[in-house]
């Protein structure tokens, strides 16, 4: 999901139709599809038109798997707020002590941020769906990950101030990787065969470890030097 391709567009011509895919396949063909072009144009502007269009299918076919554009968008918002959960969850479990549940989180939050760069956009872009039911999806999946965050909080904190810090850690988080999908954009203008990442493969640039071990360096000197008094 994370290498952004041209921008579908209309034409008079025959649709050019993809191939024979199982019920499975096709629906999670169209998830990555829709995601794409979410995180491009920004819910308003894509139709299911678009998407049935990029996807290479029928309009009909892509409302045998979604009722609507609303049903296929909250899909999506749940879908990616339970692997960045789980990515948490997992990365907080393996960690033997603090220091370790700080670079682990990060990391963890960073290396599937930036392998799946529009479910990034489409989560914390700066398009955000006016519809309150999409924008208060959105917002959940955010409140989602503060809750992992404060939980590894010192319990001998008081309870706003656990939360505070948690609001404060997610914000260098996704400060981090909006610096690194803008770097990585104005780095592919001059490049692009170079800087972009196929998301079926997973990769993990270099320059992504570095900026966990930076971002969590920098929270870790904060984090242990709390007042707990």
């Amino acid at each position: 999901m994370i290498g952004v391709a041209g921008t579908a567009t209309k034409t008079s011509g025959p649709r050019t139709r993809s191939r024979r895919l199982g019920a499975t396949q096709r629906r999670e063909q169209l998830v990555a599809t829709a995601q794409r072009l979410f995180a491009e144009r920004g819910y308003r502007a894509t139709t299911m038109e678009d998407i049935a269009n990029a996807a290479g299918v029928t309009k009909p076919l892509l409302y045998q798997h979604f009722a609507s554009k609303r049903a296929l968008y909250l899909e999506l918002v749940h879908q990616t707020s339970a692997e960045l959960l789980e990515a948490l969850g997992t990365a907080h479990k393996r960690a033997h002590g603090p220091r370790e549940k700080v670079e682990n989180g990060f990391g963890a939050y960073f290396e599937l941020i930036v392998t799946h760069e529009n479910a990034f956009r489409l989560l914390f872009g700066r398009q955000a769906p006016d519809d309150p039911e999409l924008f208060s999806a959105v917002r959940q999946v955010e409140t989602a990950v503060i809750d992992v965050i404060e939980a590894s909080m010192p319990r001998e904190l008081p309870p706003d101030h656990r939360r505070l810090l948690a609001y404060a850690v997610i914000g260098m988080a996704e400060g981090g990787t909006r610096f690194w999908v803008e770097q990585t954009r104005r780095e592919a203008v001059g490049n692009p065969p170079d800087t972009t990442v196929d998301d079926d493969e997973g990769t993990v640039p270099d320059d992504v470890h570095l900026m966990t071990k930076r971002v969590s360096r920098l929270a870790w000197a904060g984090l242990r030097g709390i007042d707990l008094g």
